[in-house]
């Protein structure tokens, strides 16, 4: 045990997880990779979850940071911020919801619950509907919402939380029928739902599963959701935090894929758009965002230093076409994977969208999750020089794979090399 592992233990909570049964400490990273206080060196496949989007030490964004910070690195909302005006501008224009607002917050977990304020007062309601299996964050409403319990510490709660069918698609009582099917039947569940309630704010939903282990329902479920959702003036809250700004390759955002009755009411975002830098933020139309009736500021939200960082991010990520390669790269990553999982007794599903990939890990011959095949996966891929991540609502058995958006048809090689031996020595 090192000398700073015996310190974390000391001062900090016992359920903050840590990877690893020797945990690391990353010292500094370039492009898509990292290196750790013995001088280990890592391809770095999960990005500070999801976080580090474009490329760890992206010149652009710390020059951005770094001449922002020279002039000044804080006034609050309270004072106009050429910064956030101008990535605002960006943002609504590039979110799809006509005539948009946008708020600035600190992470995603303050942007959902942001959210969730707006929602239950325009539409004066506290009942929220989520899907099973999701996660939006380690606040007291936003854990109150997620239907996963390996992250949801308490039962009590601010809100009525209903739980609706269809985010998993290979699991659950649906799983067998066909993607139309299974769509007629979450949105049959989901109209004998509401003929039971009264006064349903909104509903939240990730387009992909995040924490939940990059799980997703068939193209087109969201959309038929937002027909019948709309038809009661229930609103639809797209939680974009792990999925937008480009990263799962076909669309800029996950909720694009939902998009044939037009785009969400409110949308909220984070994690990438700062490449490390703490920026989170919800767009809403008008109405929406403005239906508050009393006064509220943001002492970080907005920062002068993180909206610079996220406008360097943005412009690259934009000139670079990094959504495009997410889906070239990304693409050719999911189709060597999944000719490695089709070999590896051990590899349930191989799932996922650009650079978004999950590898769920069962029993062999069985649906039974084993999350310790995914641990050992987890450490092996570390000893090989690859860091990935963890996920699942069953018993965390899915290996979560995002990389920089910036990743070469090189280091996806290398790093699906990497994850194959480390399957085929489970």
């Amino acid at each position: 045990m090192t000398d700073l592992y015996q310190r974390h233990r000391a001062v900090l909570p016992d359920w903050l997880a840590l990877y690893y049964e020797d945990p690391i400490e990353l010292t500094h990273g370039e492009g898509r990779h990292v290196w750790d206080a013995e001088g280990n060196k890592y391809l770095d496949f999960f990005g500070g979850i999801l976080t580090t989007m474009t490329a760890h030490a992206l010149p652009e964004v710390t020059k951005a940071v770094s001449d922002q910070a020279a002039r000044i690195i804080h006034s609050s909302t309270l004072y106009l911020d050429r910064p956030m005006v101008e990535l605002a501008e960006r943002i609504a224009q590039l979110s799809g919801i006509p005539d948009a607002r946008v708020f600035f917050t600190t992470s995603g977990t303050e942007a959902n619950d942001a959210a969730l304020l707006l929602a239950t007062t325009y539409n004066r309601s506290n009942q929220i509907l989520a899907m099973r299996n999701s996660y939006h964050g380690r606040s007291f409403s936003a854990v109150s919402i997620t239907g996963n319990r390996g992250w949801s510490p308490t039962s009590l709660s601010p809100l009525q939380t209903l739980y609706v069918h269809g985010g998993v698609r290979s699991r659950g009582p649906y799983a067998a029928l066909s993607d139309a099917e299974f769509t007629d039947a979450c949105v049959a569940d989901l109209e004998d739902m509401l003929g039971q309630t009264r006064g349903v704010a909104a509903l939240i939903a990730e387009p992909i599963q995040g924490v939940g282990g990059f799980t997703s329902p068939p193209d087109g479920l969201y959309a038929a959701f937002r027909q019948v959702l709309a038809d009661r003036g229930i609103l639809w809250i797209a939680d974009e935090v792990q999925t937008g700004w480009g990263r799962t390759g076909e669309h800029f955002w996950g909720w694009q894929a939902h998009g044939q009755h037009g785009p969400p009411d409110i949308l909220t975002f984070a994690k990438g758009i700062g490449n490390g830098m703490s920026i989170g933020g919800v767009v809403a139309r008008a109405e929406v965002m403005n239906c508050l009736d009393a006064n509220s500021i943001s002492t970080f939200g907005g920062s002068p230093v993180t909206m610079a960082a996220g406008l360097a991010n943005l412009t690259y990520l934009l000139e670079h076409d990094l959504q495009g390669n997410a889906r070239r790269v990304g693409g050719l990553l999911l189709e060597r994977l999944r000719a490695v999982g089709a070999s590896a007794p051990h590899v349930r599903e191989v799932r996922g969208r650009g650079l978004m990939i999950g590898i769920e890990l069962a029993r062999p011959g069985t649906d039974e999750a084993d999350p310790d095949a995914a641990s050992a996966v987890l450490e092996a891929a570390r000893e090989a020089g690859l860091l990935i991540g963890k996920g699942g609502g069953h018993n965390t058995s899915v290996l979560r794979i995002a990389p920089p958006l910036s990743l070469t048809v090189a280091e996806a090689e290398e790093g699906a090399a990497v994850l194959e031996q480390a399957l085929r020595g489970l």
